[in-house]
């Protein structure tokens, strides 16, 4: 067991040891990521997807429902079983494993209808995240909130492992994608020195940095262009007394847009652009709920208001909640929310 030397170990050995012992025992493993699944969730599946495969498993990558066009680029991709698409090999898979991975989620309800298939299955389960308040109910729990990305948690566990040497550039640049995308880029939750570390051996291992970026960032359809500007022109109102910003959008105006999955990402930061704002929430109306992004900048914290008020959390600048009624109904509580947190928006600085 050791990692690079510029690095601090970060997973405790008895982690590492039942880990080792987990993956040399099975031979069928499968890894899960949580709902509506981001560059995080693919970046660390199918980093740790790679590097299993290289070790002579059986592995396979399933999802609770579709993932961003944007993504689609990503290597093992288009092996991805998608569970909303083809319920019963997703089934099959997750009911034959002797170990399953739980990556980028703390709560097996964060997989919907995947999570009743989790608990039941007989396989040993080892959870890999980020997020705060993890549940206990899995036989190994790697779970490091103060980590900027799962994807990063899955490249410490390999080179402690003992395994450096094997992150080939297929897995590197998964762990990359994921790296960069929870950080919006390297823009927030990004000031740990390491993470850098990190990244210089990624780049060493033959990633080719600004190919990721284009290929992320500037892939987009037309159409999000076009909502984009719908959004900020007609929906986002200021709440300058608060340090505030609310885009939204209902279902009528997402209808108008021809969208497809992915492309409202990213709208939750633009008014963080906006001088003398720090606080962003976006809130949209989906099918059977209503989501809301929220993001921070400085310290505010976005998770309090996330769990607060919309059943949510996450880490300090970046988090997620959601909605059981209108968008009308959940922006009249997220203008409540200001004014309870009037005073700490007030005392936040950026």
């Amino acid at each position: 067991m050791n990692t690079p030397l510029s690095l601090t170990p970060l997973i405790g050995e008895k982690q590492l040891l039942n880990s080792q012992e987990q993956i040399e025992k099975a031979q069928k493993i499968v890894l899960v990521t949580h709902l509506s699944p981001d560059g995080d969730a693919m970046g660390s599946s199918l980093g740790l997807y790679h590097y299993l495969q290289d070790l002579g498993k059986e592995v396979r990558v399933v999802v609770p429902n579709a993932f961003p066009y944007f993504l689609k680029w990503m290597n093992g991709a288009k092996d991805i079983v998608v569970n909303t698409y083809i319920p019963t090999v997703a089934e099959a898979f997750i009911k034959n494993a002797d170990l399953i991975f739980c990556l980028d989620f703390n709560t097996l309800k964060r997989i919907g209808a995947l999570g009743e298939l989790v608990e039941q299955s007989s396989a040993k389960k080892i959870l890999i995240d980020h997020h705060l308040d993890p549940d206990e109910d899995f036989d190994v729990v790697i779970s490091y909130p103060k980590i900027s990305s799962t994807s990063e948690i899955v490249f410490r566990l390999i080179t402690q492992l003992g395994d450096f040497e094997r992150i080939t550039s297929t897995v590197a640049e998964c762990i990359y994608t994921g790296m960069m995308t929870d950080t919006g880029g390297f823009t927030y939750n990004s000031n740990d020195p390491e993470i850098f570390e990190i990244i210089s051996m990624l780049l060493k291992k033959g990633v080719d940095r600004d190919h990721i970026y284009r290929e992320v960032f500037n892939n987009y359809s037309e159409q999000r262009f076009r909502l984009l500007g719908f959004t900020l022109s007609q929906r986002m109102k200021i709440y300058p007394e608060r340090k505030a910003s609310l885009i939204y959008l209902s279902l009528e105006d997402q209808k108008q847009f021809n969208l497809t999955k992915g492309d409202t990402e990213g709208f939750v930061n633009y008014p963080l652009s906006i001088k003398g704002v720090l606080f962003s929430v976006f809130i949209r109306e989906d099918d059977e709920l209503t989501k809301v992004s929220l993001r921070s900048q400085g310290d505010f914290p976005c998770n309090k208001f996330a769990a607060d008020f919309f059943n949510g959390g996450g880490h300090l600048n970046a988090s997620g909640g959601e909605f059981y009624g209108s968008v009308e109904d959940a922006i009249s509580l997220f203008e409540e929310g200001l004014e309870k947190y009037a005073d700490l928006l007030e005392e936040s600085t950026i």
